[in-house]
């Protein structure tokens, strides 16, 4: 689901000047006033968790997308944690953080009072630099993504990949996907999908009345909706050839999920189980939405606590490899496959379409990663309304965000993805990543 730059606007990264200030970022929560909308959140009631009618409005946001499968009537599959959590220290001597936003100085803390954040983390080298919940949010919360889930569903895919049990990833879906055989999403090669190239034209506005809204009042058993596979199956118009153009479109991260049943006769969270989370070790369970015909919601709908979103970039940084339970260092044991991770969220491995300030005026876009025009590598998993996870392996910084914004994408209002982009640069520059700007395009290699 779209985040600030889907629609071209110039990131306001390009704009931000260095950070000068600095100030000590607690590691815990701060004695804290009053907190953002606090009020219009229902603050009053607690918090509440909602009904399937309402957990997506103002008043049932923080409660409900922190427990989502807590509201009654929606289904989900447990993605079990593992025996052993693997280690995430505190720092011993907390780094200070500070960023700049249109000219002015401001702390970590600052940012928690001026955006809508329930749970924030910053690692560096596995260690936590800053650990922050909000709205009553605590440690065993599990936050929902919306599109960091998109990521995970990549992941999943390069694993079934190296297996074998997807061929290769230029097969079309209908291979994996009998359901979808014969539909141009069928003819779609896995490929294509992992780059939303399709060429299909899938709308994705937010205003209840695109494709994606459609889309997902089937996946809820809304009355008087079609079935999911269905509205995959209606998506026929094109307005590019396959492979050729990068275009945001959620349809084609759940005909990913379809593969991936399709190609290991499991379901998502088994192999979230299998292949990720424990192998990881995650310390607490997660779980994914599932829709109406069973399939669980691939595009947007996995759930994790905010430590082991943490864990997740951390796996990512240290280049797919799981933390020795003894050392507490990257061993031997390779969870994500290198060679699609690299595949998935380098730049220079990208075709010329979806590298950085081409794909969009900022973010390039590999296999279900934002990808940014630094020469260190970086990129990041988002989500509708403020999710994110950033990731830049060789500096071994690592920031989570999650957030109940109020608007779901910058088209409706840019400041908090513009405040968030600033926080984002100023953690780096404060814990010594590397801002450094991508090489020319014409040197990148193919």
């Amino acid at each position: 689901m779209r985040c600030l730059s889907h629609d071209g606007r110039r990131s306001p990264w390009l704009r931000i000047a260095p950070v000068f200030v600095v100030v000590l970022a607690s590691v815990t929560s701060p004695a804290l006033r009053a907190e953002p909308d606090e009020a219009a959140l229902n603050k009053a009631n607690a918090y509440p968790i909602g009904s399937l009618s309402t957990w997506y409005i103002e008043p049932y946001r923080v409660g409900s997308w922190s427990a989502l499968d807590k509201v009654p009537g929606l289904q989900a599959r447990t993605v079990a944690r593992a025996a052993q959590a693997s280690p995430l220290p505190r720092a011993a001597t907390p780094a200070p953080l500070a960023y700049r936003y249109k000219g002015a100085g401001y702390a970590l803390t600052d940012y928690l009072d001026r955006q809508r954040t329930t749970g924030l983390i910053v690692l560096k080298n596995g260690e936590i630099i800053a650990e922050h919940y909000r709205y009553g949010r605590k440690d065993d919360a599990r936050f929902l993504s919306f599109s960091m889930a998109k990521s995970v569903t990549s992941l999943l895919i390069g694993k079934a990949a190296s297996m074998g049990l997807i061929a290769s990833l230029d097969d079309p879906a209908e291979k994996y996907a009998k359901d979808l055989a014969g539909s141009p999403y069928g003819a779609t090669t896995v490929r294509q999908l992992l780059r939303m190239s399709s060429g299909l034209t899938f709308t994705e506005r937010y205003d209840g009345k695109d494709d994606i809204s459609r889309f997902s009042r089937a996946a809820a058993g809304a009355p008087g909706s079609d079935k999911p596979v269905d509205v995959l199956r209606s998506i026929t118009g094109r307005h590019s050839p396959a492979g050729e153009k990068f275009v945001y479109a959620s349809a084609e991260t759940d005909v990913l999920g379809r593969v991936l049943a399709g190609a290991t006769g499991k379901n998502l969270a088994v192999l979230t189980t299998e292949w990720l989370w424990q192998p990881m070790g995650a310390e607490h369970d997660a779980f994914w939405r599932i829709s109406v015909d069973g399939q669980e919601q691939a595009y947007g709908a996995f759930n994790a606590s905010l430590r082991d979103w943490a864990r997740l970039g951390q796996l990512l940084a240290n280049d797919g490899r799981a933390i020795d339970k003894a050392t507490g260092k990257p061993g031997a044991v390779q969870v994500v496959p290198l060679d699609y991770l690299l595949d998935a969220t380098d730049p220079a491995r990208q075709p010329p379409a979806f590298r950085p300030r081409t794909a969009t005026a900022y973010f390039g876009y590999g296999y279900q990663f934002w990808l940014m025009p630094f020469r260190a590598r970086t990129f990041a998993m988002q989500g509708i309304h403020g999710q994110t996870v950033y990731v830049q392996p060789s500096t071994g910084v690592v920031m989570v965000l999650t957030s109940v914004w109020e608007h779901a994408s910058g088209k409706q209002n840019v400041q908090p993805y513009e405040e968030r982009d600033a926080l984002w640069r100023g953690v780096l520059q404060s814990l010594g990543g590397d801002l450094s700007p991508q090489l020319a395009t014409t040197n990148l290699t193919n």
